[in-house]
């Protein structure tokens, strides 16, 4: 007999395989302006015990008619009361960009409305929560600007303009969100956090990439890889790599001593 998943779950989450008992779940969390399709290959680079979940936000791929989500405490809402049902196993959250401050907020809400964290928190590309209300953060970003990153991103845009004007849509409200992004306050996240950049990111640097320690309650590491802003494309399989080494048998461990598995 087969399972059905609740519409909700197929809205929010891409996923390749779903997996019956998975030992652990990763999810991850696109860039400004991202969709699932940034994550479609990495499910090839992990074990098969591990289930990847893609979130996708309103505005992209088949939510395209939908109005994207400009703040994040509604997107972070609507997400986590998706991810509750799926977090009997032991989960880690990756976000990419936009998608790091993202995945933060929602370990947030689930340890302090729901007393459950991630085994693990893996961050890319984006400066740390507390440094993203500085004034520096906050200048408007016009829409050629715009457009230059949403082609950085996907460089097919640029040979069907009818899909750039809707890409711009999405990545105007994320940024909207962003500019509005302005944490109260930043607690600690009670697991390990691993933080990526590449070598030639000219959005953040390493010290705003090594800043992440501070919410670190238990241990950091900022790794490199070779590439931009957008590395993790060209470095697919070095990244998921690494993050299946870091995960290790966490999800063994965390499984069996977990009050919700």
């Amino acid at each position: 007999m087969t399972e059905t998943i609740p519409a909700d779950q197929c809205m929010w989450l891409r996923r390749r395989q779903v997996l019956a008992e998975p030992r652990l779940r990763l999810v991850c969390f696109p860039h400004a302006g991202g969709s699932p399709s940034f994550y479609r290959g990495w499910q090839d680079h992990l074990p098969e015990d591990v289930e990847l979940s893609a979130v996708c936000y309103p505005g992209r791929q088949n939510r395209i008619n939908e109005r994207p989500i400009d703040r994040m405490e509604p997107l972070v809402d609507q997400v986590c009361r998706v991810l509750l049902s799926l977090l009997d196993r032991p989960f880690a959250l990756f976000g990419h960009s936009m998608g790091a401050v993202v995945a933060y907020e929602v370990a947030v809400r689930l340890a302090v409305e729901h007393g459950i964290s991630p085994v693990s928190l893996l961050v890319s590309a984006h400066a740390p929560p507390h440094l993203c209300a500085s004034d520096a953060r906050r200048i408007p970003i016009g829409d050629d600007q715009l457009a230059e990153q949403a082609a950085a991103a996907d460089p097919a845009l640029l040979r069907f303009p009818e899909l750039m004007d809707l890409a711009m849509i999405a990545l105007r409200a994320d940024h909207d969100l962003l500019h509005a992004y302005r944490p109260a306050s930043t607690p600690r996240i009670a697991a390990p956090i691993t933080a990526y950049l590449g070598t030639d990111d000219r959005r953040v640097s390493h010290d705003e990439m090594r800043a992440w320690n501070r919410v670190a309650a238990a241990g950091f590491e900022l790794l490199t890889f070779p590439g931009d802003h957008f590395y993790p494309v060209g470095a697919e399989a070095a990244l998921v790599t690494d993050i299946v080494t870091r995960l290790g048998d966490t999800g063994v461990r965390r499984l069996s001593s977990s009050p919700h598995a």
